[in-house]
């Protein structure tokens, strides 16, 4: 079987969410099916560390796919004239994207619909696009994946999908990821902190990923609580708004609050593992990777109680309302003040985290693409 996959989010140490997904999957999928030809479509020069195995010829392609115009040059323009070459019997795409023109076989993973919900977080253009052609992909997919029970039942009921179409595949967390000895902890306390304490937030600052609560949650959890607990930021600040920036400004503690940028993936293994929690308290999640990382690392964890969050939690966190700036806070303070209760929690987080696994992701994809060459 020749299957030709979108591996455009495939960047040399620029993977976020969606090319996690796409890395971690289709590594095991390749080398576990020796008896079938992959095709890796990139929209750019790529790197060899993404051709993981002999049976995946890589096929470069433009334009770069980075701005609404050009994802419908590539997706109805490009694909097509490469589909022309290589024949392929099946086209997957793990960013939930589409080739309308094109009558192949085809699976989608659609992550998410927060543009759906929360369109105004999104440029008027970028939004007009998803919306216009999401439902479109949805209804013209064999199959679809999406990544927890939520959004499976989101994508049924925007789009009128039948839930039969649709496979949860629940995404993983690496093996690196793994509690850390003391040294290690105090070492990168030093590094980050200057040695305090410290809680971790984890992804793009997106205001979906709810910043301005977070931010005014720990200003009064500084306020009452007496420590020297700081406030870690990982992530690039590419969709940071003003809203976010006044809120950051206004903080009494804002020295507080430490902004690594993007790291590496050891920096980042040895950050999570080493916080005394990770806040993760977005407002809309299709799943939520870092919440299963932080379980990997033996890392305490508050996140929200809305969308997908609850679903991959389950027990094993402290559960807060993300429109609460007080719900938010007392939770910081219990995870400051009881020792017993953190531990709960990291016991909890290390049976929850056998349900996750990228090996388990990647047999469910397998199964995904097994269901649509068989439906004729």
């Amino acid at each position: 079987m020749k299957i030709a996959i979108n591996t455009r989010l495939l960047l040399k140490n620029r993977l976020e969410g969606i090319g996690w997904f796409t890395y971690e999957t289709l590594k095991r999928i390749t080398k576990d099916h020796p008896e079938h030809q992959f095709y890796f479509i990139f929209d750019r020069k790529y790197d060899e560390e993404f051709i993981f195995s002999s049976n995946i010829e890589p096929v470069v392609v433009g334009p770069q796919a980075r701005h609404p115009v050009l994802f419908y040059l590539w997706f109805e323009y490009a694909l097509p004239f490469i589909f022309k070459k290589i024949k392929p019997d099946l086209f997957l795409s793990p960013d939930g994207y589409l080739s309308l023109s094109t009558s192949i076989k085809s699976i989608n993973v659609i992550h998410d619909l927060n543009f759906e919900h929360y369109p105004g977080d999104l440029p008027a253009i970028t939004r007009w696009h998803y919306r216009h052609f999401f439902p479109r992909y949805a209804k013209k997919a064999d199959r679809i994946a999406t990544v927890s029970e939520f959004s499976k039942q989101d994508i049924v009921s925007h789009y009128q999908i039948d839930p039969q179409k649709i496979d949860v595949v629940y995404n993983g967390a690496n093996d690196y990821y793994e509690p850390l000895p003391q040294e290690t902890i105090q070492r990168t306390k030093e590094e980050i902190t200057g040695g305090f304490p410290y809680f971790i937030f984890i992804g793009a600052l997106h205001p979906r990923k709810n910043l301005t609560n977070l931010f005014k949650s720990f200003d009064r959890f500084r306020k009452v609580y007496q420590s020297d607990i700081k406030l870690v930021i990982v992530g690039a600040k590419k969709w940071w708004t003003q809203e976010i920036r006044n809120t950051y400004e206004n903080m009494e503690f804002r020295e507080e609050v430490i902004f690594t940028g993007r790291l590496s993936a050891d920096e980042l293994k040895n950050a999570l593992g080493s916080a005394l929690a990770l806040t993760y308290i977005s407002y809309f999640e299709g799943f939520g990777i870092p919440i299963v990382e932080a379980f990997y690392c033996e890392t305490p964890v508050i996140t929200s109680n809305v969308t997908s969050m609850p679903e991959v939690a389950g027990d094993a966190a402290a559960i807060i309302d993300p429109f609460s700036v007080e719900d938010i806070c007392q939770a910081m303070i219990k995870i400051a003040s009881d020792e017993e209760f953190r531990n709960k929690l990291i016991q909890k987080g290390k049976e929850r985290k056998k349900i996750f696994t990228w090996q388990k992701s990647a047999d469910k994809l397998w199964e995904t693409i097994e269901k649509a060459m068989a439906h004729q």
